[in-house]
Order: structure tokens, then sequence, then C-alpha cells
């Protein structure tokens, strides 16, 4: 057990047998009545978040959270698949853990798995990823006009919305946290 005093911005704290993270804290000692430790949590495997303010030197227990790089194999039907880049032990990660980080998961692709006593608690993208568009319309004459968008299916099989101009073959960069285009790659 450790006091709030030890909070940090990215522990994860033990409350009634779930594991939240902190978000952001703040140490406010008013100039009337005791100090107190204002944070903002958010739950590891749900994604809610909540406020929760502890009394200053509140006991709180903290959980050993490891981060670690794996490379992404492939996707086993049960799960997917991931090797460990330090020591290439293989883990199979649940499909409902891996979440919606599967749309945009290529084979070979580092990526950041959370655990906690050797179980998997969610996987990191990086911010952006460069996929391929597979399947889109072709975009009609007259329509380069800015702001227009379609659909296109990208390799992952996941569709999102581009400009009118891109074509099938296209390298484009997409957000993994809202799943939106950001640019085209040139090779």
């Amino acid at each position: 057990m450790a006091s709030t005093a030890d909070i940090k911005n990215g522990a994860v704290l033990n409350i009634d047998g779930q594991l939240w993270s902190v978000i952001e804290f703040q140490h406010v000692k008013p100039g009337k009545g005791g100090a107190f430790v204002r944070t903002k949590l958010k739950n590891v495997v749900t994604g809610k978040t909540v406020d929760k303010t502890y009394n200053a030197g509140a006991k709180v227990e903290f959980e050993n959270v490891d981060r670690r790089d794996y490379t992404y194999l492939y996707n086993d039907g049960d799960g997917f698949v991931f090797m460990d880049q330090s020591d290439y032990d293989q883990i199979t990660v649940p499909a409902s853990i891996v979440g919606d980080a599967a749309n945009f998961m290529l084979e070979n692709q580092s990526i950041t798995i959370a655990m906690n006593n050797g179980n998997p608690l969610y996987v990191e993208l990086p911010a952006s990823v460069v996929l391929e568009i597979t399947y889109t319309e072709p975009g009609l004459q007259g329509d380069r006009s800015t702001g227009g968008t379609k659909p296109a299916t990208v390799e992952t099989g996941y569709e999102i919305q581009v400009p009118l101009f891109l074509e099938t073959g296209t390298k484009v960069k997409v957000d993994t946290r809202t799943g939106d285009y950001l640019g085209r790659v040139n090779d």
C-alpha cells in the first residue's frame, strides 16, 4: 500500500478489484480544512473515465503494469498472436481485448501490449499507421473539388472516408484513435 503522495500520471491503481489508470491528478491545499488529491481515472479495461478525490495521505493500492513491445504475427481465429520482441515468446490475445485496434493492425507491425500479472490488459497502437486502399469507387471527372469524401476499404478490411481524388492502390495515413484519413503517403 502506498499513499496519495505517490500518485503520478500513468500510474495504475487497484480500486475495488478494478484497474484504473491515472490520467491527471492535482494536489489541493485549501486555506481552510485538510489537503486532498483530485484525480481523473480511466478504467484500463472498459475505458470509462471518472473523477475521484482522496484525502491527503490516504492509502491507495498500486498495480504493476508492464508495457512491452510485441510484433503482431497473425489472427488464428480464437485471438491475435503476438511475439515478444525481446525474448521471442508468443502470446495469444483474445479479440475482446484487442478490440477496434484490429482494424489497423498489419502483420509484422510493432505494437505495445500492457500486461498485469501475465494477463494482457489492452493493446496500444502508434498514433497513426500507413495502410493501402484495396477498393474504392473511381472518382468522376469534375469530382476534384475540396471537401467531398467517399468510402474506401483499406488492406485490413476496415472502411474509412477519403477525398474523392484517391484511387485503389494509394497508400494513406490513418489515425488509429478515430479512424480518420490523415493524408496521402508518397512512396
